[in-house]
């Protein structure tokens, strides 16, 4: 689907810029239809899917005239077909170089925009590298800053909240490594990252329980009540909540189940009773 977005709106620009041609000026006649020609094989590639093909007719119409409109959409184009092809470090390379030769083009918000998507689809799982992780959410937190009520912001502003959960889920993986090798303080801080920064994340209701199973384990009551404290008042119906409530009180589940089995006793008698009175 995110191929597809990317296409639609890549088509947008590219027939604008040949719709336009009003404003290329001073242009010598010979050498404007030469760059139409070499322009316009580049986007009958691009249609057929011929990227590399498209991105060296691209390269070729902003050679014949640097420094013009022609020549930044060009650039442009041969970026989004470099993408095409998951050539992901040369595409970013062209897509900067044209915010630095084109700042003023109506479109570089967009090139910034395809920066971001290109880092975003670098992400795979938690369980790898967290650069790419970091990458993204730089990349689209600078883009926010800049472009914050562009049509593209609605876009990276989802796609940062699942950046956040993901480094989120990473620190808890982490976590976990280091409480199954008994390495507490690393894991303390692992949970303490996810508890302080990630704070709005589906995984801090788990940081904090980990907090009071490690603090409990390691003789830290105050410091695990605490932990208990602050779980139960954001999150007391949750089952990460009773599960830290049954670290304090052994008999917990002992209490549970005796309510449990008095509460079906209480309603086999009272069967009992409305079948003796039927």
């Amino acid at each position: 689907m995110m191929r597809i977005f990317l296409i639609l709106i890549f088509l947008t620009i590219a027939i604008s810029s040949c719709s336009k041609k009003e404003k290329v000026a001073k242009i010598p006649p010979s050498t404007e239809k030469q760059i139409i020609k070499v322009y316009q094989e580049g986007l009958e590639a691009l249609k057929e899917g011929q990227y590399y093909i498209a991105s060296e007719k691209f390269d070729e119409a902003e050679a014949l005239l640097p420094q013009t409109k022609w020549a930044a959409k060009s650039a442009l184009m041969s970026s989004y077909c470099l993408y095409s092809m998951n050539y992901y470090d040369e595409a970013i390379l062209n897509l900067k170089r044209f915010t630095k030769i084109y700042p003023a083009d109506p479109n570089v918000d967009y090139a910034y925009y395809l920066i971001s998507i290109i880092y975003y689809e670098q992400i795979l799982d938690e369980n790898l590298d967290i650069e790419p992780l970091l990458l993204s959410k730089r990349s689209i937190e600078n883009f926010l800053k800049k472009y914050p009520n562009t049509d593209y912001a609605m876009d990276l502003r989802f796609k940062l909240d699942l950046i956040i959960n993901q480094m989120a889920a990473k620190e808890i993986s982490i976590a976990r490594y280091y409480m199954k090798n008994e390495k507490w303080i690393p894991a303390i801080n692992r949970l303490k990252t996810v508890v302080e920064k990630y704070e709005k994340t589906i995984f801090v209701e788990e940081a904090l329980y980990r907090l009071v199973e490690i603090y409990y384990r390691i003789g830290l009551e105050e410091e695990a009540k605490a932990a208990a404290v602050l779980l139960g008042y954001n999150y007391n119906s949750s089952e990460w909540y009773e599960r830290s409530y049954k670290i304090f009180n052994k008999k917990y589940q002992a209490l549970k189940d005796n309510k449990t089995s008095e509460k079906k006793s209480l309603v086999n008698r009272i069967k009992k009773i409305l079948s003796i009175n039927d």
